[in-house]
């Protein structure tokens, strides 16, 4: 738990360092998604390495964070605070719950999350592939009950994904 939180500060200092210059960020957003591929990959294969890739990785984060939330928030003016808000609250609160030993992780649980992760997954990708034909899956996208429903379901899933992450 401690080196998640050091983490998530290393990611949360790159991205508020380039909050207030993403115009200058920009150009290097692309090598610095490139460079967290690589490195996770590198993470992946030789997790030994970890104490000194996790850091690199979470400043790479950060910097692509900070870069598209600076420019997101000139597009539509305060989308990105709610969004981080509401994000490091559900990740503060799990992570207290799951630190209190609250939420067990079983096989079973951690079967249901990866099943219902990967169902929403390929629904999100039939809806980017029918969407090429002019056919997106609507209710993704739509703000009726079942739009809203939906994106209810997937907040919870993703929520319960950072249980099996602490894990």
């Amino acid at each position: 738990i401690n080196k998640t939180l050091i983490l998530l500060a290393l990611v949360i200092i790159s991205a508020v360092l380039v909050w207030e210059n993403y115009m200058v960020v920009l150009p290097f957003l692309l090598p610095a998604m490139i460079g967290g591929l690589v490195v996770a990959v590198i993470t992946i294969f030789r997790q030994e390495w970890s104490p000194f890739t996790a850091p690199v990785y979470a400043v790479l984060e950060g910097v692509i964070l900070g870069g598209f939330s600076g420019f997101m928030n000139v597009m539509y003016p305060g989308i990105v605070v709610q969004a981080v808000a509401l994000t490091f609250g559900v990740f503060f609160l799990l992570l207290i719950v799951f630190s209190m030993r609250l939420v067990q992780v079983t096989e079973k649980f951690r079967l249901v999350v990866i099943g219902a992760t990967g169902a929403i997954a390929l629904l999100y990708l039939a809806d980017i592939i029918l969407g090429f034909f002019g056919r997106p899956v609507g209710f993704i996208h739509e703000s009726g009950l079942l739009g809203i429903g939906f994106s209810l379901f997937v907040v919870v899933i993703a929520s319960l994904n950072l249980i099996l992450d602490f894990d």
